[in-house]
């Protein structure tokens, strides 16, 4: 069962703006207390600013929560606990205290209430050394199956990318430039990777979103490079993550503690800017995104 909170079953009756978050982002697996809670009121902020609302999703006490009350996000940002979208239903029935959603789980509980666009920092996608461990995140065939626009800012930088992009062709997934020809890389604006589509303003992503919902079509994903001035170096980047993936292999880490690991080590070597540079590009996403969801609004 899927609660939907008051303000974001008003918006959906009413026809208003809605943009749907995950809490992965949010939680303790995402970003470090206080800048979790920092991120969650930069992106509510950005929405409600631009005229649509927030629908923070997670699972409570077994509930699962398209838009948290306001007086339940202090049990998110504390989460520890990942539920992807093949967890949703075992999270439900054994009554999870708490669990942070996943782009996966949040797209599927998106599509479920009618919520079009959802944003979140990066996606999850094909792993490096995937002929060796067959790791492929749950977060492409969630985007390949539901018809929701996600705003992101590329795919996680220690993924590999050109595979990732090859991946979501094969699931016939539109990969949607903003305002740039390429895919952005997380903590950097352009990977060198071409994108096959752009668009240059709102009106066009919703009028692209909205075709694909008339053929019967499902996701769509729309790219947002980081701000200019949030961009870090991308030697330094590519060094840290060379350096976490050979301690990954030693550690035999694997699954879904590859990203918090990651993250952890990227935050420690760059003594903090990798969190500044998360927060600057999940309020960029969450700004486009209610851009594009105002859009779709008034069509």
């Amino acid at each position: 069962m899927i609660v939907v909170g008051d303000e974001v079953r008003t918006a959906l009756s009413t026809g208003n703006a809605v943009v749907a978050l995950e809490s992965t982002i949010f939680s303790t697996l995402g970003l470090p207390s206080p800048a979790n809670a920092e991120a969650l009121q930069l992106c509510s902020t950005a929405i409600r600013n631009m005229g649509a609302v927030p629908a923070l999703t997670a699972v409570l006490d077994g509930v699962i929560y398209a838009g948290v009350p306001e007086e339940l996000q202090d049990r998110v940002l504390a989460s520890s606990v990942k539920v992807a979208a093949r967890d949703l239903a075992t999270a439900s029935s054994r009554r999870l205290p708490e669990g942070a959603t996943t782009v996966s789980s949040a797209v599927v509980i998106a599509d479920s209430v009618g919520i079009d666009v959802f944003a979140t920092g990066g996606i999850g996608g094909v792993h490096r050394e995937v002929e060796l461990t067959g790791d492929i995140s749950a977060d492409l065939d969630a985007i390949a199956r539901h018809q929701v626009l996600v705003v992101s800012a590329g795919a996680k930088a220690f993924l590999d990318l050109p595979r990732t992009l090859e991946y979501l062709e094969t699931q016939s997934v539109p990969v949607v430039g903003w305002q740039t020809d390429y895919f952005p890389a997380f903590y950097v604006r352009n990977s060198g990777l071409e994108v096959p589509h752009r668009v240059d303003d709102a009106r066009s992503a919703a009028r692209l979103h909205l075709s694909r919902k008339n053929l019967g079509q499902a996701g769509t994903l729309l790219v947002v490079p980081i701000p200019l001035g949030a961009e870090l170096d991308a030697a330094e980047i590519d060094e840290v993550i060379e350096i976490s993936l050979a301690e990954l292999r030693e550690q035999q880490i694997s699954g879904p503690r590859v990203t918090p690991y990651v993250l952890a080590k990227l935050e420690e070597i760059t003594a903090g800017e990798s969190v500044s540079a998360n927060l600057a590009l999940a309020e960029q996403n969450a700004l486009v995104a209610a851009e594009v969801a105002v859009e779709i609004a008034a069509q």
